[in-house]
């Protein structure tokens, strides 16, 4: 990486089995540098999700990492989590040590405000994994990051594929719809990895086949993070694998030929009953409103799992 420029991104999570597998992507990846991690309460409370960011960065060798817990609880409404996906740690499939990596003093929050204010404009792309909360509430106190981010790739939404918490919502907007709404409505270029694009990242037997016989701890971590994952989305679905859908983050930075989309008008709904957390994706373009996002629809999905196997060997 010496001739390239390393892309700067921080990745703020809640893991989960997923976010964890897109947290050793990222760190197994030369073409970036992660300048810090931060927690947010999303798949499990931020006790957890702290702890969690840490064991996986203890497994992929990289205590230098330095983690950040960042909201406990979505701006403006109780907590929902999603134990009943993965397990009561977050993380259950495979049993990690508590880990003994520090937990920075400063929070998440800060810790993205500063970040972005310090380094050069345009240089910082946020890749946010679970809710939106922490660049929610970063955006509420110092509108003007908004402008210096180079941009904001994210998973969350769904268009053609519904939502997988309601009918109309996914998961990560439907937990804080109102940090998503500041976030499409703040002029960041965003880039969104919906439920469309990563239902086709199925993990099928064959693919989580692949991934074992790298034969390491890290790659046993991962078939048994993906085991018990995916046990629920196979049932619900009734397809072969689950979706494996923080990964995409990180797979679009590394390999944006992957994936295919379409800029559009993206708003968010925070005050109907019925569809609370809905990514309203304009993706007909029917309205005359402005295009806020880039929306992916079409991955190549083969090369989306050689990507993962191939970087999960290098750890």
């Amino acid at each position: 990486m010496s001739d390239r420029i390393k892309r700067k991104i921080i990745i703020d999570t809640d893991p989960g089995q997923d976010d964890a597998i897109a947290i050793l992507l990222a760190l197994a990846s030369p073409e970036l540098e992660v300048l810090g991690i931060t927690a947010v309460a999303g798949n499990v409370p931020l006790e957890l999700t702290q702890q969690n960011i840490r064991k996986t960065c203890e497994l992929a060798g990289r205590t230098e990492v330095k983690v950040y817990a960042g909201a406990n609880a979505p701006m403006k409404r109780k907590l929902f989590t999603a134990e009943y996906v993965h397990g009561a740690t977050g993380l259950n499939g495979i049993e990690l040590p508590k880990p003994t990596m520090p937990l920075q003093s400063q929070n998440g929050v800060d810790f993205i405000i500063e970040t972005i204010m310090k380094q050069p404009e345009k240089s910082v792309t946020l890749c946010t994994l679970g809710p939106l909360t922490n660049v929610g509430i970063a955006l509420e106190r110092v509108p003007e990051i908004a402008s210096r981010i180079k941009e904001l790739v994210m998973m969350g939404g769904g268009l053609f594929e519904g939502g997988n918490v309601t009918p109309a919502a996914e998961f990560n907007i439907f937990v804080d719809p109102d940090a998503a709404k500041l976030v499409f409505d703040s002029g960041i270029p965003i880039i969104v990895m919906p439920l469309d694009v990563t239902h086709k990242a199925l993990t099928t037997a064959a693919r989580i086949e692949k991934i074992r016989a790298i034969g390491t701890s890290v790659s046993t971590a991962v078939t048994g993070w993906l085991e018990f994952f995916e046990r629920f989305d196979e049932d619900k679905y009734g397809t072969d694998g689950g979706p494996l859908h923080d990964p995409n983050v990180i797979a679009y930075l590394l390999k944006p030929e992957l994936y295919a989309g379409r800029h559009i008008n993206v708003e968010i709904e925070t005050k109907s009953e019925l569809t609370i957390g809905m990514t309203v994706a304009d993706y007909w373009q029917v309205m005359d409103k402005p295009k806020n996002a880039i929306w992916m629809t079409e991955l190549d999905a083969d090369g989306f799992f050689d990507l993962i196997v191939e970087r999960i060997s290098q750890i």
